[in-house]
């Protein structure tokens, strides 16, 4: 019987990774749901007083804390975790390796236990400027870990995988490593490798083999599925946010996880209607009809794509089957008196930044916009998961970024205003609103009863999982939270731009 109950969850797709203790991708799992069913995780804690002069936390009056791990100066996204370590992006302003100087883009695999630094990928910044890769924003992407290998998309705009186990098992796959992190226009520095170094196994440069431009950042994490690596490409706009330098680009790519090569794209011309950039993570689904990948595009639509790719002779590629695609812009946010309203106004569209979440046969999405374009009206979705149907739609929310909790009553998301919304998950209901007084760019995260979120302020809130609003903590840690909470084997990880903080009972 219990096999049978387990069978009929998988096939919902209401059975999230955080169950197996590990966290090894940015949601979870493929379903993207931010929410955990670990118990005993402590909504109060202290990470200690704070030191002005050196800008650290201290041990005194620390209160359930396992350890706190120095970053770089700006971190994004979350924490990946498996098999005893953990792995994130950042910057290089706290360099490791002092031979490494100046602005990179980093990705750190750290001891679980005891929050030792074991090794990195640091990756140079691209030629093209801030354009396409700004300033000291370091690696944005959350690594996805499958096996014994950890992908992440990096900002030179290229899918990179590596050997979880660093240089310390030897040099496999890709050899040169120290090209690589040399790979600097008019520098002259010299780095060895060292156990320190990713030992990368194969990399796959967007920009080389597809034509891509991304805009300002390549931000997105690694979709597994089967033998696939889903990734969204970043194509976006150039500097001057009219021209899009490569519209007949995909916006989504597949590669094959052992070798790196290019093993399908989509055709559906999303680049040719790039509102401004491509950012948001694909989610996969599998229903009792059919198996999807799900990814919210830059021109505002919902897409939902087959997940083998298939060789099509005209065009000489394989390409990825659309199964459907819904417009998730409400038609008076894209036309007033019959004339198109232009993008980033306030009351205009938007694309999908949020990542899509996969429940119960349904899609979980919301449109929103680059913060730098400010606030403005937003649209929050539930989609059917095979057709695409629009079973309830809540424009009670401003633009987002971020990525909706999906529980069996409720619907938990976040907007860049700094409101924290509650929605019933049936009827799309709003049942309360919160406002944090300050922009919000990480996601949601519940677990235990309660709802994890932090703003732009270093706040970070605590409330109960329920319908009605009770704001159970409201913790200030110092520094901007950029990131978004999680759970892994018990243990709650905060990541600030600044600090990754190990919080347990």
């Amino acid at each position: 019987m219990k096999k049978k109950l387990m069978s009929l969850a998988l096939s919902l797709g209401i059975v999230s990774a955080s169950q197996a203790g590990d966290w090894p991708t940015w949601g979870g799992d493929g379903s993207r749901n931010m929410v955990s069913d670990a118990k005993n995780i402590p909504s109060s804690f202290n990470p200690g007083d704070w030191d002005d002069d050196k800008e650290e936390f201290t041990s005194k009056n620390r209160k359930n804390i396992k350890w706190i791990f120095k970053l770089g100066s700006q971190s994004y996204g979350n924490p990946s975790v498996k098999d005893g370590k953990i792995y994130l992006g950042t910057n290089n302003e706290v360099p490791r390796n002092p031979a490494i100087k100046g602005d990179r883009g980093v990705m750190m695999c750290i001891d679980e236990k005891t929050g030792k630094f074991l090794w990195q990928l640091t990756v140079p910044k691209m030629a093209a400027g801030k354009v396409s890769d700004w300033e000291y924003l370091g690696i944005c992407s959350s690594p996805t870990i499958d096996g014994d290998r950890v992908y992440v998309m990096t900002n030179h705009c290229e899918v990179v995988c590596m050997d979880v186990h660093g240089m310390s098992n030897g040099n496999q796959g890709f050899q040169d490593e120290e090209k690589y992190i040399n790979n600097i226009s008019g520098s002259k520095t010299n780095v060895k490798i060292s156990n320190l170094d990713a030992d990368i196994l194969w990399v796959y440069d967007m920009r080389d083999e597809l034509g891509i431009f991304p805009h300002n950042v390549t931000s997105s994490s690694p979709l597994v599925v089967g033998d696939y690596v889903f990734c969204n490409t970043s194509n976006g706009v150039d500097w001057s946010h009219k021209n899009i330098p490569s519209p007949f680009a995909p916006a989504m790519i597949v590669v094959d996880k052992k070798t790196g090569k290019l093993a399908g794209e989509e055709f559906s011309e999303i680049s040719q209607r790039i509102f401004h950039g491509s950012w948001s993570t694909p989610g996969y689904g599998k229903t009792p009809k059919g198996e999807y990948v799900y990814y919210g595009a830059p021109d505002g639509w919902m897409y939902a794509f087959n997940t083998k790719p298939v060789y099509n002779k005209e065009e000489d590629l394989h390409v990825l089957t659309e199964s459907w695609k819904v417009d998730c812009n409400p038609a008076h946010y894209r036309k007033k008196d019959g004339k198109d309203i232009k993008y980033a106004k306030p009351e205009g569209p938007s694309e999908i930044i949020s990542t899509p979440v996969f429940y119960d046969n349904k899609v979980y999405t919301a449109i929103g916009q680059d913060p730098e374009h400010g606030t403005g009206l937003g649209n929050m979705l539930c989609l059917d998961g095979d057709t695409g149907k629009i079973l309830w739609q809540s424009d009670k929310i401003n633009r987002t970024i971020s990525t909706p909790a999906v529980t069996e009553d409720f619907v938990f998301m976040s907007d860049f205003n700094g409101f924290v919304h509650c929605f019933d998950r049936k009827t799309g209901e709003t049942k309360w609103s919160h406002d944090t007084e300050s922009h919000i760019w990480g996601s949601p995260f519940v677990a235990d009863g309660k709802v994890w979120i932090g703003n732009e302020d270093g706040e970070l809130y605590v409330f109960e999982a329920k319908g009605e609003k009770k704001v159970l903590k409201d913790l200030y840690l110092q520094s901007s939270i950029h990131g978004s909470p999680i759970v892994a084997n018990g243990v709650l990880y905060v990541m600030t731009q600044t600090y990754l903080i190990a919080i347990e009972q």
